[in-house]
């Protein structure tokens, strides 16, 4: 009952505001995902909304990850609630596999790795963010290796107004939280640059969890005659220490969950970060044509030490991309106001990590893993303008990946004798190479009414990362192991509606995957696999709303059904029809803002996330799931001319809940639950010129 009341009250903010406007429609956002050019959204056949900068400023979201779980058909997962340090965004329910699987670009340019570190979040300041494109469903065609449920593209500002501007943020909260974010820029009208920097620290809910965060980016712009160059770099610099999970297991007496979840289990446990990115972007018309010439690089460090109970491992990597993005939009007269997109994407990774048992003896490596990696693709899309109403979107791109891997073991280094398989081996060298293709085929149609009906059929593919390459097998030897690519083909269709006061916009998809790719570290003599076919279909709604004057309103349903069609798994353990672990079948959204005066402005936001299945338990018979969980946050804005005051608690009625679990396939009822924040305080102080 309660869930179909959260269904009705969705449905009715959706269909209600259509029928009592017929003004004409608002403007459309001006998106760079869905072509990789300037572009409006209702110009293709796609699925892909706009998180604005006003919207960014009202949210009460502390973090990317909980801005972006506001909309349908995106959940995420935190491990500690700091920070974003360890979230990860799913979209259209991938659950453990979710990093992999959603491809997150920053201006275009693609942040997530071939590892498994996940994309560090926190490293872009809200105040240098101009705003945030969804793009649902797969983006392979324009992106490639990923994009299967989606891509999300972090949009960073760029000098555009004349003059000088300024802007300060601090703020300080819960658990000795305080961050200060600055900005500063000058554009003359030929030429600009923007300056963004932010310092965080926060002692975190959990015992062992103070995180420690350091960044800042620069933008530059230079406009010349029918063209632009603009150049872009930025560094991040994290420490954060790693408190563990909580355990229970009843048989024992233990539960950890209940009796102490703010505790520790890992107080040596820590992980830092360093990064840094370049960018160069030339655009040029040419005629009518547009070209863009991209050319970046982007570096990261890490270092991580766990303890596992005395036998301990330390890790230092680094990880560098160099890419060159070349493509061409060429307008063509096949349906009108026409265009053709071609492009091609060359990425070189080199990756090298150290691994000892102390960082005192990381000079003197047990293991030096180096792996080596090449994509080369080239794609095309098509949009041809039938008529007024009606567009047509076809894409087709081909990609090749090459990788080398080497692994050097020195049993002489300290702990190389050790008795597990990392500490006494190296993994044979190892090559793997294969193509595959994708393609997108759209149509949209926009009826007399200015109702706009999308559909869509695709096909996406994922490489194994070198994480997921790089394991252990049944003797608990080193070894590469080399999977076979993910293909995902799908289709989804669309309905969507403007108007003066608001928008809304509902959907279905199913997506039928083969060869997943599986990460299982759980399971001794697994490593990594590719799983049974399965099947992510499901239903998204969202809709925003101008109610009154003073209030606007907005809500967002999704339902997901992720379950595996056939097959068995993990010593034969028939997983057919059963459900993805990691995956909430439901999620809503409700969100209220109410302008008490021409000042001030109070925001309410209430979210649902409903049971999902613990990671390990494809088989769904561990008996006891993740628990659905509400929270409600509350935020007030007060504006003074260039000041702002803004006071915010995030689970307000203090609920206990985590979204991340583990269970057990060893012993009965036992599982390792992540503990997420309880009620939290933060106030906040800034200026902008």
């Amino acid at each position: 009952m309660k869930q179909r009341l959260v269904t009705l009250a969705l449905f009715g903010a959706i269909t209600l505001p259509s029928a009592a406007y017929s003004e004409e429609p608002i403007l459309d956002e001006v998106v760079v995902t869905a072509t990789r050019f300037n572009d409006k959204s209702s110009n293709n056949p796609i699925n892909v909304t706009v998180i604005t900068k006003e919207e960014i400023k009202q949210s009460s979201a502390r973090t990317v990850p909980e801005l972006l779980s506001e909309r349908s058909g995106i959940a995420t997962r935190d491990l500690f609630g700091n920070n974003a340090a360890s979230a990860t965004v799913d979209m259209r329910g991938f659950g453990a596999a979710a990093g992999q699987n959603t491809l997150i670009l920053l201006d275009g340019r693609r942040i997530t790795d071939p590892d498994l570190a996940g994309v560090q979040w926190s490293a872009i300041p809200f105040s240098a963010i101009e705003r945030i494109e969804i793009l649902r469903g797969s983006g392979a065609v324009l992106y490639g290796d990923g994009a299967t449920g989606g891509v999300i593209n972090i949009i960073t500002l760029t000098p555009a107004h004349e003059g000088i501007s300024t802007s300060i943020i601090a703020r300080a909260g819960s658990f000795n939280t305080t961050e200060l974010q600055a900005k500063g820029g000058y554009f003359s009208g030929v030429a600009g640059v923007d300056v963004a920097a932010s310092r965080f620290h926060s002692n975190g809910y959990r015992s062992n969890n103070s995180n420690d965060q350091t960044d800042a980016q620069a933008n530059m712009r230079w406009l010349h005659d029918s063209g632009e160059l603009s150049f872009k770099l930025g560094m991040d610099s994290r420490s954060i220490r790693l408190p563990g999970a909580r355990t229970v297991q009843p048989s024992l007496g233990i539960d950890q969950l209940t009796n102490d979840p703010r505790g520790t289990s890992t107080p040596l446990d820590y992980a830092t970060r360093d990064g840094n990115h370049v960018a160069l972007d030339w655009q040029q018309s040419l005629g009518a044509s547009d070209l863009n010439i991209g050319l970046a690089n982007r570096n990261k460090n890490q270092k991580s030490y766990y303890n596992f109970g005395g036998f301990p491992s330390y890790r230092d990597g680094d990880l560098g991309v160099t890419s060159f993005t070349p493509r061409i939009r060429i307008p063509h007269e096949f349906g009108g106001d026409s265009s053709l997109v071609l492009g091609v994407d060359m990425h070189r990774w080199n990756y090298h990590q150290r691994i000892s048992n102390a960082a005192a003896n990381i000079g003197l490596p047990i293991n030096t893993v180096s792996m080596k990696q090449r994509n080369d693709a080239v794609y095309m899309q098509n949009t041809s303008h039938i008529t007024a109403a009606t567009t047509l979107l076809a894409g087709l791109r081909n990609e090749r990946i090459r990788m080398a891997g080497n692994d050097v073991f020195n049993a002489a280094a300290p702990g190389g004798t050790g008795p597990f398989g990392p500490n006494s081996s190296a993994a044979p060298a190892g090559n793997f190479s294969a193509t595959k293709n994708a393609y997108d085929l759209g149509l949209r149609h926009t009826l007399n009414s200015g109702l706009a009906l999308n559909g869509k059929v695709g096909r996406s593919f994922r490489f194994a990362n070198v994480d997921e390459v790089y394991e252990f097998g049944p003797t608990f030897t080193n070894q590469f192991q080399f999977l076979h690519p993910q293909i995902s083909d799908g289709i989804e269709f669309g309905v969507e509606d403007k108007f003066t006061t608001g928008n809304w916009r509902a959907g279905v998809f199913r997506n039928k995957i083969t060869d997943e790719i599986h990460l299982d570290p759980f399971s001794l003599g697994v490593g990594n696999t590719n799983l049974p076919p399965s099947r992510r279909q499901g239903m998204e709604l969202d809709a925003r709303w101008q109610a009154l004057p003073q209030i606007s309103l907005n809500a967002a349903y999704s339902y997901t059904d992720a379950r595996f069609l056939s097959g068995t798994f993990n010593q034969n353990v028939n997983i057919s029809g059963k459900r993805v672990p990691l995956v909430a079948s439901r999620k809503a959204n409700l969100g209220a803002s109410w302008s008490v005066t021409d000042q001030t402005r109070l925001n309410a936001a209430l979210s649902y996330v409903g049971t999902q299945f613990m990671e390990n338990d494809e088989a769904n018979n561990f008996g006891m799931k993740i628990p659905s969980y509400a929270l409600t946050d509350l935020k007030l804005v007060h504006q003074m001319q260039g000041w702002q005051f803004n006071a915010a608690v995030n689970n307000l009625f203090d609920r206990k809940y985590y979204n991340y679990a583990i269970s057990s396939t060893a012993t009965p009822g036992r599982f390792n639950a992540y503990t997420l924040p309880g009620r939290t305080f933060f106030v906040g102080l800034s200026y902008q010129q």
